[in-house]
């Protein structure tokens, strides 16, 4: 697993946190926000936003992925969500496989909440023997 410096670790925990700040959760009152680090070291943050037609939102690690994409990564090597409530939250199954697309199973997911870290794991914890790119080829 991918070990993180504490700077870099709370680089993304400012980008999560500020993304989450900016969520448009008007239905759900869920605000959530995604950071993730690609291969060349850079951050890149999304929130969730919420649609009158359910189920046409998208999840914070979705925008976070898009903005990768967008800016030139193609790897993510760790993510943090951050989001509300006592519970630790993690990506939701859907958010998991857009995560495994771009990530391998030593990729570092992490959860926090308003207080900072909560816990880590693994892509592959989450998602024990998942489908990947690697396998279409």
């Amino acid at each position: 697993m991918l070990e993180l410096p504490e700077d870099v670790l709370q680089a993304l925990l400012a980008a999560a946190q500020e993304a989450r700040s900016r969520s448009y959760s008007p239905y759900s009152c869920f605000a959530v926000g995604a950071a993730v680090l690609d291969e060349h070291g850079a951050i890149h943050a999304g929130c969730n936003v919420e649609n009158a037609a359910y189920p046409q939102g998208w999840c914070a690690e979705a925008s976070a992925l898009g903005a990768m994409i967008m800016a030139g990564g193609v790897r993510a090597m760790a993510v943090l969500v951050t989001g509300p409530g006592p519970e630790t939250i993690t990506p939701c199954g859907g958010c998991r496989q857009k995560l495994r697309e771009f990530g391998n199973g030593d990729m570092l997911v992490i959860a926090a909440d308003s207080n900072g870290v909560k816990q880590s794991w693994t892509l592959e914890q989450l998602l024990p023997h998942s489908f990947g790119p690697e396998h279409l080829v």
